[in-house]
């Protein structure tokens, strides 16, 4: 049974652990002893370990045949250090293969355009320049060290604990239709499905969008979330009106950029099918009182 190293061991993670755990001896790496607890619960062995610190990341090497890098980037710069602390420690031993879980915001605005792969990256957000600057740094490395790397674009993931209902409660407000923009989305159990996938059969190299099939823009999805919890719809605002300072500034963030990723390559090349090919068949409906 080959060994695989997750690196992140957040929600998705867990998500994917029952799975993962039948087909692989499945490693963690966690800082704090109550994600620990949790993982080994899910059928995963604890190693210590935090990636701002490189002097704790000996113990990977050669650690693990695979590895699930679901950890993100520090929230300052436009670096993302915390992979190259990764790679450094797998670097005396690595593995023959790593999936990297990156972010759609990599492509930018794209003024609502069709997305494939093969666009450009062009990061608007530090946000987005990070994670640019992970695929970077790990399709190089994948390339001279003859590790199989593969990269993930993920949108908007939601579940039913990952839906907007603060802001729907606050009664925050979205734009207008002919402000608005276009947003992706995927189901959280759907991209754990994806992860373990992708640790199979994604091909040295290749990014994938790791999205849903659903074409929508972001206020109708934010009405779409408050039918199903019960919950008025938000008031719809101008782009003016919103830049100057009726939305905060991380939503505001996400509402720069517009656009409707491919999904075709994540279809044919890894073979997924979705269990929830749009957010209309994966949004419940939630209580909130």
């Amino acid at each position: 049974m080959k060994r695989l190293l997750i690196v992140g061991c957040g929600d998705i993670a867990l998500r994917a652990l029952p799975q993962l755990a039948r087909s692989y001896q499945v490693f963690g790496l966690v800082r704090a002893a109550d994600r620990a607890e949790r993982i080994a619960a899910h059928g995963a062995k604890p190693i210590a370990g935090d990636l701002d610190s490189p002097a704790t990341l000996a113990p990977l090497a050669g650690v693990a045949d695979l590895v699930l890098h679901l950890a993100p980037p520090g929230d300052s710069g436009e670096r993302d250090q915390r992979s190259a602390n990764l790679i450094a420690a797998l670097a005396p031993r690595p593995p023959e293969r790593l999936v990297y879980i990156s972010t759609s915001g990599v492509y930018g605005d794209c003024g609502g355009a069709w997305v494939d792969e093969d666009r450009p990256l062009a990061p608007q957000s530090p946000r987005g320049a990070r994670r640019a600057d992970a695929e970077r740094t790990l399709l190089d490395w994948g390339e001279q060290s003859g590790v199989a790397v593969a990269v993930l674009r993920v949108p908007g993931i939601y579940a039913a604990e990952r839906l907007p209902l603060v802001q729907l409660q606050r009664g925050a407000p979205v734009l207008r239709e002919e402000d608005d923009v276009y947003t992706n989305h995927i189901h959280a159990d759907d991209l754990a499905a994806i992860c373990a996938t992708a640790l199979a059969r994604a091909a040295p190299g290749r990014a994938y969008n790791a999205s849903d099939d659903s074409e929508m823009k972001m206020g109708d999805y934010f009405d779409l979330v408050a039918e199903r919890a019960g919950l008025p719809r938000p008031p719809r605002i101008s782009r003016a009106a919103a830049e100057a300072g009726a939305i905060s500034a991380g939503l505001l963030s996400f509402m720069r950029e517009s656009r409707r990723l491919v999904n075709t390559r994540m279809k044919t090349e890894l073979g997924v099918r979705l269990r929830y090919p749009s957010v209309y068949d994966g949004v419940p409906k939630v209580a909130t009182n």
